[in-house]
């Protein structure tokens, strides 16, 4: 069994130095999310709000009707004549997994102005991501319920994770160090 790494190896090894880096910021939006974002609402009801206007947007745009929101919650109901409603609630509305996509691109070497952009640009693909899965989503569902949950619970999560997966890939390819060094002790 080997020994536990001491603070230097910490500071000197570049995979060790993410793994912390990547941890605590972990760790502090876990108890910024969990203690004071989500018991506020705002920032949840904000992502499922553009949810809703653009997925309705969509699905109108490509011919279909959209069913009235029941009265007893709106605005986190979404569905098409013929199909039913889909609640959209906060774990699937794409805040953690912006905020682990944004833990791992502040955590992993590079250039600060192109992690800036990169990341904005990546918020923005994974919430148009997960746009196209609602719209698909209830285009499921009106046409053959049974297939909701497997797409729900399995393609989708293949899907949008793939997709932050590949932003990852060509986060490390094209802007990351080449080589990532041990620093000196």
């Amino acid at each position: 069994m080997s020994p536990l790494p001491t603070p230097g190896v910490a500071k000197r090894d570049p995979v060790v130095h993410f793994f912390l880096i990547a941890g605590l910021l972990y760790l502090g939006w876990y108890l910024l999310y969990e203690f004071v974002l989500h018991p506020h609402g705002t920032l949840d009801r904000a992502v499922i709000d553009n949810l809703m206007l653009l997925s309705g947007g969509v699905l109108e745009t490509l011919g279909y009707s959209l069913l009235p929101e029941p009265q007893f919650d709106s605005n986190r109901y979404i569905g098409i004549q013929g199909g039913s409603h889909l609640w959209i609630g906060d774990p699937c509305n794409g805040v953690s997994l912006f905020a682990v996509y944004l833990i791992f691109l502040a955590a992993y070497p590079g250039p600060w102005r192109h992690k800036l952009w990169f990341g904005g640009l990546g918020l923005i693909s994974i919430h148009l991501i997960n746009v196209l899965r609602i719209v698909v989503l209830v285009i499921v569902a009106r046409y053959d319920y049974e297939l909701l949950t497997f797409n729900h619970d399995y393609t989708f999560y293949v899907v949008v994770y793939g997709w932050v997966f590949l932003l990852w890939a060509i986060w490390v390819k094209r802007f990351a160090p080449t080589t990532l060094k041990a620093r000196p002790a």
